[in-house]
């Protein structure tokens, strides 16, 4: 998946390369890369690894009340302690004691490999053996800055309820399709043939566009409040169930609100 950052060398590509087609046997990056968004605020260069498992533990617990399945391996003392803590079986403390010790096993080791090599950017280094943490780099500091970065939150968002759904269902995530419950804003399974609302499935779209208009390739934004925020168009229009039944009719693009093409802006 080189070829993903390769085109276009910046900043957020890199970064939505990791969150986007990393390899998840677990949702420990997910969790990781939502713990340094909210840490990234206190300015610190340096995060120790009770600071970070705050966040980091809090982001999977959450993520357990809605979907028990958090990774591929039948067995997780780490995710056990998650669980104990949503039971109210033990405190927050030594939840965070339990994360210290085992949740960061792998994730970090592992955060900027994406197919079998490192991304050319990193945006912290492992630093547990000298000064019990990982620093970030300049490089984490400036996506920050960068126009897309909010938009990368909830992308990092999206990315994780579809890996958990496909989890749950235990199918490839290729294989199910995924929309948005437009009451909870939440992704959904659905595999029947009619058309549904799209509007709300742009943070899980605009990280495999780059953040950027599918027709003109300006820059567009989900924020709401945001004068480029994106329309969604169907990719195929809904005619075509009436020639094949096994067409895609709810495939999908974001784009900025000048464009309208056949199936309609929605």
């Amino acid at each position: 998946m080189a070829r993903f950052y390769e085109i276009e060398p910046t900043l957020e590509n890199y970064w939505r390369s990791i969150i986007l087609f990393g390899r998840n046997v677990a949702s420990y990056k997910f969790a990781l890369a939502k713990a340094l968004y909210d840490l990234k605020d206190s300015g610190e260069t340096l995060v120790t690894l009770d600071k970070l498992a705050v966040p980091y533990a809090m982001h999977i617990a959450q993520h357990l009340i809605v979907c028990d399945k958090q990774g591929t391996s039948g067995n997780s003392r780490f995710l056990d302690a998650c669980r104990d803590f949503n039971a109210d079986k033990i405190t927050q403390d030594e939840l965070i004691e339990t994360t210290v010790k085992l949740g960061f096993n792998n994730v970090i080791d592992a955060f900027h490999n994406v197919h079998n090599q490192e991304v050319p950017i990193r945006f912290f280094v492992d630093e547990r053996k000298s000064k019990n943490g990982i620093a970030l780099t300049d490089a984490f500091f400036q996506l920050a800055e960068h126009f897309q970065y909010e938009s990368l939150k909830d992308e990092t968002e999206a990315r994780w309820r579809l890996v958990e759904t496909a989890w749950e269902l235990n199918l490839p995530k290729h294989l199910i399709q995924i929309d948005y419950k437009e009451d909870t804003k939440e992704l959904f399974a659905d595999n029947k043939l009619r058309r549904v609302s799209v509007t709300s499935a742009r943070p899980s779209l605009n990280g495999y566009q780059k953040g950027k208009c599918f027709y003109c390739f300006r820059e567009i934004s989900i924020d709401q409040a945001h004068p480029d925020f994106a329309d969604v168009d169907h990719f195929f229009p809904h005619a075509l169930r009436q020639c094949d039944p096994d067409k895609p009719i709810n495939g999908k693009r974001p784009t900025l609100p000048h464009s309208e093409v056949d199936g309609g802006v929605i």
